[in-house]
């Protein structure tokens, strides 16, 4: 099931992997930044994506239990000194105290740094040994636009506005199978 999207939004590619160290997820994601967003952008102001994941158990005699988790935190600003793009990918909430652990990469263009955004690439869910072999194992995808981290004005004016909801979901099967 995918969940549509005003902005022609859609998860393009979406691969389970299961693996003798964990399971993991590769996506690719599309979608077209509105011109507000990208004045925004040109200004300095950074903006925020999520990338999340879900793994469960079916369970016959009770609702889906929720196995394993993660989560992808991506930051898209531009640099008005050197004209360039910044991308930080970080496990955790990328916050105005410190990056943390992310990885950075810059670019020339935004169309570079926006297929950085749009590629998710093997995000780990969990260990094997906690997720288990037993019944099928549903995974739900979610990829949007964090406005809660952007600056207060910023919120506020987005808030209610469609150019702001770009929000994409996506579920399939794990395969039961281990990858070599």
């Amino acid at each position: 099931m995918a969940a549509a999207d005003p902005h022609g939004a859609a998860v393009t590619q979406m691969r389970l992997e299961q693996a003798d160290d964990g399971v993991y997820l590769t996506a690719q994601v599309q979608f077209e930044l509105p011109p507000s967003i990208e004045e925004v952008l040109e200004k300095g102001i950074a903006i925020y994506f999520v990338a999340e994941a879900e793994l469960y158990r079916e369970r016959w005699y009770w609702t889906d239990l929720k196995v394993a988790q993660a989560t992808r935190h991506i930051r898209l600003a531009y640099q008005p000194l050197s004209r360039r793009w910044r991308l930080n990918v970080s496990p955790v909430p990328i916050t105005n105290a410190g990056f943390g652990v992310s990885l950075n990469q810059n670019f020339d263009t935004l169309a570079d740094a926006l297929d950085g955004v749009r590629r998710v690439g093997r995000m780990r869910l969990g260990d094997a040994a906690e997720i288990g072999d037993e019944g099928p194992h549903p995974v739900t995808f979610r990829f949007r636009l964090d406005t809660s981290q952007l600056p207060r004005p910023f919120q506020i004016s987005a808030f209610g506005q469609s150019d702001w909801n770009i929000s994409i979901e996506k579920s399939a099967r794990l395969p039961l199978e281990k990858a070599k």
